[in-house]
């Protein structure tokens, strides 16, 4: 037998169900924020993705599906959204539009070889917005506002905003030379990983996921980001908390939030989950600003800020809640045909609701009409239309409710009107 991949899953039934409400949610609010959806590729050039994320970051060193494709180039599954939408900015010439910032939403799949654990899949569907071309503080804000409203449509309500920021490439630079300094003496006693990141890329140390005693007592007396800003940087700090205070955002500063990406500047944040027995994987996205990357592929020079989020923990978040969505079970109709003759009244009634917007079954085992009784009950429609030569020749079709028992004539030409009141 021939069982799926590692890392994983097939999705059906109400699972599917929930999958689809929650995406449907994420669409429709963003299309409310004026964000317009975009698709890019599946697999990209390889070159695309490490000069974007990062060659020292864990997605680019550990977690990429590399390959060569028969043109012998160099191609990666894509591990995270952002990256892709960058490069058809670029290719697109999308920074000649006429209407700018542009703002984009998608909800794809995406690809990372990573140990599989609870909410973190090998092919993972990722949600996520960017906003091009903006370097007012309030896009971050906006950009935060968005998964926060999300989880709050939703129904979750355990959930927490942490920022922090790693302000312009000058404070950048000036607390990168001063994490060095810091943790120069103490790298015998860091973890393996710890002293790899040394090497290639120091702040990917603070968020040392390790669970080594020394580790934390080295970790905790790290230097702050926010201690070496400039004052351009901490002055755009500042804007982006006004500006949550005025969306009414709760939100706390937490200094150890790099993310695990290159190309974040300034704004950087992440939303947990607070749910008890919820586990480690509580993080329900991030995101922040990166208004060095389009320039790092090649494009002009032009700001940008955005966020990502996985289902999968998400689904993981609304089952530890007990939320229970709005998704529907059942059908709407059942159509039930007396015999083969009448079966093809029966096809033509079941194509004229569907098309009319009832969700509608009609027999595809060639069941006898007893069968086809007992294949309704299981699909529990709100209603049962029995078609039967006598009342085709009458012009009329017999309706049961399903829930009161009761039954009637319908004429042929009244039966969407009355579907239309009674559903």
């Amino acid at each position: 037998m021939i069982t799926k991949p590692k890392g994983t899953r097939d999705l059906y039934g109400n699972d599917a169900k929930k999958w689809q409400y929650v995406s449907e949610v994420f669409d429709a609010l963003c299309e409310k924020y004026n964000y317009g959806l975009i698709r890019t590729p599946i697999f990209e050039a390889s070159e695309l993705f490490h000069r974007s994320i990062g060659e020292t970051t864990d997605v680019v060193s550990k977690e990429t599906y590399d390959f060569i494709d028969r043109g012998d180039r160099n191609m990666t599954l894509r591990p995270e959204g952002t990256a892709g939408v960058i490069r058809s900015y670029i290719e697109n010439k999308m920074f000649g539009d006429v209407v700018q910032p542009i703002k984009f939403y998608y909800n794809e799949t995406m690809y990372r070889y990573e140990r599989p654990q609870s909410g973190r899949m090998r092919e993972l569907t990722q949600f996520g917005v960017e906003i091009i071309g903006s370097a007012d503080p309030y896009a971050d804000a906006e950009i935060i506002s968005i998964p926060v409203n999300f989880y709050k449509l939703l129904g979750l309500q355990g959930i927490k905003v942490n920022i922090n920021t790693l302000g312009d490439s000058e404070s950048r630079q000036m607390y990168r030379d001063a994490l060095i300094d810091y943790l120069k003496p103490h790298i015998n006693d860091l973890c393996s990983d710890c002293q790899r990141r040394f090497e290639t890329n120091p702040l990917r140390i603070i968020d040392c996921k390790y669970d080594i005693k020394a580790n934390k007592e080295i970790l905790m007396k790290m230097p702050k980001t926010i201690d070496y800003l400039n004052q351009e940087s901490k002055t755009y700090f500042n804007q982006v908390k006004d500006y949550l205070d005025t969306l009414e955002i709760d939100y706390e500063v937490d200094p150890k939030i790099v993310r695990g990406l290159d190309y974040y500047t300034h704004t950087v944040f992440e939303i947990v989950a607070q749910i008890e027995d919820f586990g480690a994987q509580n993080v329900l996205c991030g995101g922040g600003r990166y208004d060095n990357l389009i320039e790092v592929l090649n494009g002009p020079s032009t700001p940008g800020v955005g966020f990502a989020g996985g289902f999968d923990r998400l689904m993981l978040a609304l089952d530890a809640e007990n939320i229970n969505l709005p998704i529907k079970t059942s059908i709407d109709i059942c159509v039930i045909y007396a015999n083969s003759k009448d079966k093809e009244y029966a096809v033509s009634l079941t194509q004229n609701l569907r098309l009319n917007g009832f969700i509608t079954e009609l027999d595809l085992m060639n069941r006898a009409i007893k069968g086809q009784f007992k294949h309704a009950d299981r699909l529990n429609p709100k209603y049962l239309v029995i078609v039967n030569n006598e009342d085709i020749k009458n012009g009329e079709i017999q309706v049961k409710d399903n829930a009161t028992k009761e039954e009637q004539k319908i004429s042929w030409n009244n039966i969407i009107e009355f579907f239309d009141m009674n559903i």
